[in-house]
């Protein structure tokens, strides 16, 4: 520790820190603009000088280490004189054009110069000068002022330490200076991907949103974000019922990081394409209704089907509805449908992995917490473009590497993460199998493996030993498409450092071999220890926003709320004594088995809610055919889709600034939504729909008040959620589940000494090769995936202007080499076909997708990407394939 005396009072630090730091511990306030977080200091303000006693010359707090014995004096007639004059100088090359300003009321420059008169320096307002620095407009979303920058260098260190893209730097010199891309590139050309985090952390308005409104007495309501399952917090900015502003805050899921689609696609919420009252079809087309018309209409609907049988009634529930909607909605199927034929989109995206690691484990969960990424000394990342899918994760992962950890990528398309890995591994598409079993070879091979871990705490053992002498490394490796060599040196860098987590997304599940894929990760992490410590395990990251909560709230077909299973009969007898009456027992049908049955006609009435299966789901040309032959679809949403088109009656909802709730994020995490805005003519919350067709065919137990009370429920019947209430999210309790009771935060990470099935459970999964392989007929492969900028299928993205101008139109990704062979340019129009149909769309070059390769984004729904896709199930979780399709392409 460090002694020293500041302003004439004693305080130690430890040896290293900063004056500035150490003045702040004992409430001291030193100005600063420049200093940031914990990144290296620097003193470009200057603002912070003070007098050290016996120095030569006034320094900077915020650069300058405390020492033993120093004597330190912030307040002194010299220090004020030189802050007087720093801040002048400010001042003199800043445009004060504040009422306007996007930081009007929260600007640090002006609270500097609203206390200046202390320092006698000029005031800011009435202060006029015409600067000449041009701004940068060029971004689709916001601004730079190089005019009401002060050079503070917050937005480099932002993007160099938290994003970790960089790309900013200070340009020129003197009174030119300014802070742009490198080679001073204009942003909306330079790889700036748009997350503005650079203007959170701007003191003054030289960053700004394109859209806002200059007004300091805004609402502010705390919410989470409706997109990707990071589960950002956002604080909404609202001015006449209107989100203006969107921001975040430190100490949260994301740190106050987040991304384009966080921070600028709010525009959907007040969209004049809201459905704002409820739409019958008549004579083929939809018309508006009273709410008591379509209500009676569902009802009656319901209880024709319900007199055909259980098989005849279906639901599709949804990951982007909260947790107490998608209670409420599989509880209605389950009692007021008399059925189990109740599914979402998980079973598209991770289906394989709650089969999958539930066998493994005995839970389908993300094993860890986000902030762990900050201790892991090697990080795995596999079947994930994260940076795109889940860009908050995928800057930690970043900023983790940055600090000195170990990365290793193994994917099919040379990602972003692939330039920061220390082993890139580009695997053929669909050979996650082999290629995990080829690095657990190499570890065995080696004698690394954890085996005293494997011997305490896991069973089949010694049958996957046996299994692995079947294989080598070499094998895989030439399966996979990669050099055996770096198939070591991956395995043996993950193996050897103590802490390791596996990142893993749709790239290991959405394949025929999806739950194998899953099981063969849960081996690795086995085979090495790293499951069930803090800083290691097995971390799948979920796509959508609630698609864990509404696994967890039993919108599955087989799975009550918590997973507990249908057809045990104390589960059953359970769940029938809380909702006083008698359930059916037989496993439901999956999401794919529903559409089939409704194409069939053995389902009856489908229910779809927040749904657009249409766009999302495999071979788009059979969907449509199967909606057109529906007796009788509902469809609750906040637009018209693609999927309403085949709708008998649409119900419209609100959106998640309109209503109170839950939202489960991959971690676990349950977090409190707020109410910001009204929603729009007679929109209705989602909950209130369902209840309100259950009282109208006389069901009782939907007669709930507030979401509040829909979670008391949830808890009592939800042994992981047991502890789970809004009153203690409300007071800021950090809960991830399992939460078992009201005063437990829940458990940061799983499987801590015990497995949630007992012991670990080592399955053998060998190569099953992916269904569609290159021929003749069809040479290429085609993946799907998502892009950065869209959300699931474009419903909520595509209202905001900036991201239809970056990704308004489908494209297809090609390998400039294959390109050349079908005398294709960059920008040509090409259709792609596949044994399931034919797209068009543009073409982008991209040299990190293999040759004979291509990939498409599956957000887009007249020319999406699944209109090609489809084919074998996995015969364990029911999930598509839909990573790898075999496909022709012609101009």
């Amino acid at each position: 520790m460090i002694n020293l005396t500041i302003d004439g009072q004693k305080v130690s630090v430890e040896s290293g820190t900063t004056i500035l730091k150490a003045a702040r511990s004992i409430g001291i306030d030193i100005p600063t603009l420049c200093n940031f977080k914990d990144f290296t200091p620097e003193g470009s303000c200057r603002m912070c000088l003070v007098e050290v006693v016996g120095a030569r010359r006034l320094e900077t707090s915020c650069s300058t280490p405390a020492a033993e014995g120093m004597v330190v004096n912030t307040n002194t007639p010299e220090v004020r004189e030189a802050r007087r004059f720093v801040l002048k100088m400010l001042m003199s090359d800043h445009t004060f054009d504040c009422m306007t300003c996007y930081k009007y009321g929260c600007c640090e420059f002006v609270e500097f110069n609203a206390n200046c008169i202390e320092y006698d320096a000029v005031k800011a307002f009435g202060t006029e000068r015409v600067m000449a620095k041009p701004i940068d407009d060029s971004n689709p979303f916001y601004t730079y002022d190089p005019n009401k920058c002060v050079l503070c260098n917050r937005c480099i260190k932002v993007c160099e330490h938290l994003q970790c893209n960089h790309i900013l730097a200070q340009c020129d010199r003197g009174y030119e200076t300014n802070i742009n891309p490198v080679f001073e590139t204009p942003r909306g050309k330079s790889e700036c991907v748009s997350c503005g985090n650079c203007i959170a952390a701007c003191p003054t308005g030289a960053l700004a949103p394109k859209q806002f409104k200059p007004f300091a007495y805004a609402k502010t309501v705390q919410t989470v974000c409706p997109y990707c399952g990071v589960g950002c917090t956002l604080n909404l900015k609202v001015i006449d019922n209107k989100i203006t502003d969107v921001y975040s805050t430190e100490g949260n899921v994301n740190d106050n990081l987040l991304c384009v689609k966080g921070r600028f696609a709010y525009d959907f919420v007040s969209s004049p394409d809201r459905l704002t009252t409820p739409l019958i079809r008549k004579n083929g087309v939809l018309e508006e209704a009273s709410w008591e018309e379509a209500l009676t209409l569902v009802a009656e609907k319901l209880k024709e089907a319900k007199a055909e049988g259980p098989q005849a009634v279906a639901g599709l529930s949804s990951a982007r509805c909260t947790n107490e909607d998608n209670y409420v909605f599989q509880k209605f199927i389950r009692t007021v449908g008399e059925t189990n034929n109740v599914d979402h989109c998980a079973r598209l995206c991770h289906a394989s992995t709650v089969a999958g690691l539930a066998k493994s484990f005995g839970s389908g969960a993300m094993t860890n917490s986000i902030d762990e990424i900050d201790i892991m000394d090697v990080m795995f990342v596999t079947g994930s473009n994260t940076t795109e899918t889940h860009p908050v994760i995928g800057a930690k992962i970043k900023q983790r590497q940055q600090k000195g950890a170990a990365l290793i990528v193994a994917e099919p398309r040379r990602i972003e993460l692939a330039k920061y890995a220390d082993v890139f591994l580009q695997i053929k598409p669909g050979t996650n199998v082999p290629l995990l079993n080829g690095m657990m070879r190499a570890i065995l091979d080696a004698g690394v493996e954890a085996i005293d871990f494997c011997k305490e705490r896991t069973e089949g053992y010694e049958e996957f030993r046996e299994f692995m002498d079947t294989i080598t490394v070499e094998g895989c490796a030439e399966i996979c498409g990669v050099d055996p060599e770096d198939m070591r040196k991956a395995a043996l860098l993950y193996a050897t450092k103590d802490k390791g987590g596996i990142f893993y997304s749709m790239g290991v599940t959405q394949h025929n071999s999806g739950t194998d894929g899953v099981m063969s990760v849960g081996n690795l992490a086995m085979l090495t220890g790293k499951i069930g410590r803090e800083g290691c395990g097995v971390n799948p990251l979920r796509g959508q926003n609630n698609v864990q909560g509404a696994c967890d709230m039993g919108a599955l077909p087989g799975d009550l709320p918590g997973y507990q299973k249908i057809a045990v009969p104390e589960v059953a007898e359970k769940f029938e004594k809380a909702w006083g009456l008698k359930l059916p027992t037989n496993t439901g049908k999956t999401l794919t088995e529903i559409i089939n049955g409704v194409g069939d006609g053995t389902v009856k009435f489908l229910y779809v809610m927040g749904e657009n299966p249409v766009v999302s789901d495999p071979d788009t040309n059979h969907v449509k055919h199967a909606l057109e032959k529906g007796n009788f679809v509902v469809v609750q949403d906040i637009f018209l889709t693609e999927t309403t088109e085949y709708a008998d009656v649409v119900l419209p909802a609100f959106v998640y600034a309109e209503k109170d709730g839950t939202f489960t994020n991959t971690e676990r995490r349950i977090q409190l939504l707020r109410k910001a805005v009204e929603a729009p003519g007679e929109a209705k919350n989602d909950w209130e729909i369902i209840s309100l067709i259950a009282q109208k065919l006389g069901s009782k137990g939907f007669d709930f008040t507030s979401a509040e009370e829909i979670m008391e429920e949830i808890a009592s019947v939800t042994p992981s959620y047991t502890g789970v209430s809004h009153e203690r999210l409300r007071n800021g309790d950090r809960i991830q589940w399992p939460c078992l009771s009201k005063d437990s935060e829940g458990a940061r990470f799983l499987h801590k000494g015990l497995f949630t099935r007992g012991k670990g459970w080592f399955a053998i999964a060998d190569y099953i090769p992916p269904q569609d392989q290159a021929d003749e007929d069809y040479p290429l492969i085609l993946m799907t995936g998502r892009i950065l900028e869209h959300y699931h299928t474009r419903t909520m993205t595509m209202r905001t202007p900036g991201i239809q101008e970056i990704a308004g139109e489908p494209f297809v990704e090609i390998n400039p080499e294959t390109a050349k062979g079908y005398d294709i340019n960059e920008g040509d129009f090409i259709t792609v076909t596949s044994p399931r149909g034919s797209v068009s769309a543009k073409t982008r070059f991209n040299p990190g997708v293999m040759e004979a390769n291509l990939f498409m984004p599956f957000h887009y729904g007249n020319n999406g990407a699944n209109h090609l896709t489809g084919g074998e199930l996995d015969p364990v979780a029911k999930i598509p394939p839909f990573k790898v399709v075999k496909v022709n392409i012609s101009k």
